[in-house]
């Protein structure tokens, strides 16, 4: 069985490490664990590394050491990917101040992932978001569509996972 290739954004290094978020928490460690396990191809993008660049030490290096710790690939920026981004920004999908957040999403449509992992709430893993860049997608050109979700979605033992 092919193993799903997922895209995991910035707020999974922030809450991987934060264990007062409770469920999103453990949902998240458990998601890492099940990456490590090999259950999952994980990547992330030099867009990441440049937010967690901008955390305060040691959070920052900690954060950082998760990508080697857990063999996450990191994929390159691209043209492509910058000019989706902004496909979805003109097309009110993401708004102008989460570019970040349509940097994401155009890494892993560009690179034709299967899942974003987010626990972004705010800008990429809410319905008019998901609705949106489905269309905007299509509407580009990309046939392999890429699904939003949260760890909880693909992990066992919540009741909601899809794996």
């Amino acid at each position: 069985m092919k193993r799903p290739k997922i895209y995991l954004e910035t707020t999974m290094f922030n809450y991987f490490l934060d264990a007062s978020r409770g469920l999103l928490h453990d949902a998240t460690v458990m998601l890492f664990d099940e990456i490590k396990a090999g259950k999952y191809e994980a990547y992330t993008s030099s867009y990441v590394v440049e937010e967690l660049m901008a955390s305060q030490e040691p959070k920052r290096t900690q954060m950082l050491d998760l990508i080697n710790r857990f063999g996450i690939t990191r994929l390159d920026a691209s043209k492509e990917i910058e000019r989706l981004a902004e496909v979805y920004i003109s097309k009110n999908a993401v708004p102008k101040c989460a570019e970040y957040d349509s940097l994401h999403i155009a890494t892993a449509t560009v690179y034709e992932l299967d899942d974003i992992l987010s626990l972004n709430f705010k800008h990429i893993n809410r319905l008019k978001t998901k609705d949106d860049v489905a269309y905007i997608n299509k509407s580009e050109g990309y046939t392999k569509m890429v699904t939003i979700c949260s760890p909880m979605e693909i992990i066992g033992g919540y009741g909601n996972e899809r794996r």
